[in-house]
């Protein structure tokens, strides 16, 4: 992990270019929805044959083969998951919205209601790696919403499996149906639906390029949560933050994939070169070695500033999905942090602690969307709709005003549907007179 300035670390960056190259990607990508739009299942057998090596007799979980899977996972396992459960679900039962109306007079009526999404699409990557969590993350905020349908896919494994660890989580967390499919031809399924497969009214889940692309392809015809990126960190610290504290966090974001951002900014050199000789102590002894080597070297920096304010500039440009202030008032500066996914304050809020406890959600904008995005949340899984009700007399009053601004657009019609009401009320009232 190289050690820099300020001026280095804003050189680097500005030679980064926006991501771009995805030609190829797309064209793969958007065969593959073609292929589902056309052929239903069956595309879905045969791509899944293709990409995972794996024959299915059945894309959908079975009942019996979840509760294999809620005998076969440790006690200790489903206790975690029970209380990371409740942790999520009461964070997240304080972002529900209710239906509201504002008090009006002359019989005028104005609202607001809010009704869930009926179904959703969950994506959980799976194949090689079993994430539970992000089931939790996905599944918990949907079923407080009040989500009826809520349809997972991940990718079944060389065994045509899919991980005891995964179904536990999804039957804990309310999913209402479970299917072998993963990359592009999943996230196709759900937009558009299959013999098998419902088609949803939004996705959300992580997942690879190929899912991430697929979900900008399909965006319009169904609702998506974001795309996401490389996974991202970014440490403030003084010199009162352990440097084998940073150097651990630091790590434990650099193994996800060799695209992952691992960024400390300190206004220490003392603290610097202590993270730095920290890392290479520390790194030798995990098991995704290559792949930390490689997102440090592509992506990683220790950056030295000369005053802490400094250090908010940065973040700001960067708007990193995980933001960790390891100073010794780290409240103090939450005001200054205008863009991040989450922030973690302290020495002991761990990355870690919100990727799997803490109850916040872990689906978090990446690749600088957080200047624009939140974290994903039960307002994800809702539907916002104006309730608009003026009595006659309310209307009669507003006619000649909505009339000017109607036919400042040169919109006669829509003058004329409120001048045909207004004339038919003064009729009404000389045939009482």
């Amino acid at each position: 992990m190289e050690i820099m300035t300020q001026e280095q670390f804003a050189e680097r960056q500005g030679r980064r270019q926006p991501s771009g190259g995805h030609q190829q990607l797309d064209e793969a990508v958007q065969a593959i929805i073609r292929q589902v739009q056309q052929d239903g299942d069956r595309a879905l057998f045969d791509l899944t044959a293709q990409f995972d090596g794996v024959q299915l007799a059945d894309l959908a979980v079975s009942r019996p083969e979840i509760n294999a899977a809620r005998e076969n996972v440790t006690d200790a396992f489903m206790d975690a998951l029970a209380e990371a459960r409740d942790n999520i679900t009461a964070f997240h039962e304080a972002q529900q919205e209710a239906s509201w109306f504002l008090e009006q007079t002359n019989a005028k009526q104005l609202g607001q209601k809010v009704t869930p999404i009926e179904k959703v699409g969950l994506y959980i990557p799976g194949g090689t790696a079993a994430y539970p969590s992000t089931v939790l993350m996905n599944a918990i905020p949907a079923r407080i919403a009040g989500v009826k349908q809520i349809i997972m896919t991940t990718p079944p494994g060389p065994d045509g499996r899919i991980s005891d660890e995964v179904l536990a989580a999804a039957d804990l967390a309310g999913v209402t149906a479970i299917y072998k499919l993963g990359g592009a031809q999943a996230i196709a399924a759900l937009a558009y639906g299959t013999e098998s497969i419902d088609r949803v009214s939004k996705i959300t889940g992580p997942g690879n390029a190929y899912v991430a692309r697929a979900k900008k392809w399909v965006y319009g015809d169904v609702a998506i949560d974001m795309i996401a990126g490389p996974s991202e960190i970014c440490i403030v610290a003084d010199d009162t933050a352990p440097p084998s504290f940073a150097a651990a966090d630091l790590l434990s974001q650099a193994e996800h994939d060799t695209d992952a951002a691992a960024i400390c900014i300190t206004n220490s050199s003392s603290e610097a070169k202590a993270i730095q000789a920290e890392i290479e102590k520390q790194i030798d002894q995990l098991e995704r070695k290559a792949i930390i080597d490689q997102a440090f070297d592509q992506h990683g920096a220790i950056v030295v500033v000369n005053r802490l304010d400094e250090a908010f500039d940065i973040v700001n440009d960067l708007a990193p999905e995980h933001l960790q202030l390891m100073l010794a008032d780290a409240g103090a500066y939450v005001d200054r942090v205008q863009n991040a996914g989450a922030i973690f304050l302290g020495h002991y809020s761990p990355e870690p602690l919100g990727d799997y406890f803490a109850g916040p959600n872990h689906t978090l904008p990446t690749s600088g969307t957080a200047k624009f995005a939140s974290p994903l949340g039960v307002y994800d899984f809702i539907k916002r709709t104006s309730i608009i009700e003026y009595s006659a007399s309310a209307l009669e009053q507003a006619a000649d005003q909505i009339d000017r601004l109607a036919r400042s657009e040169q919109l006669t019609a829509h003058a004329n549907s409120v001048q045909i009401r207004k004339e038919a009320n003064h009729a009404a009232k000389r045939s009482q007179s």
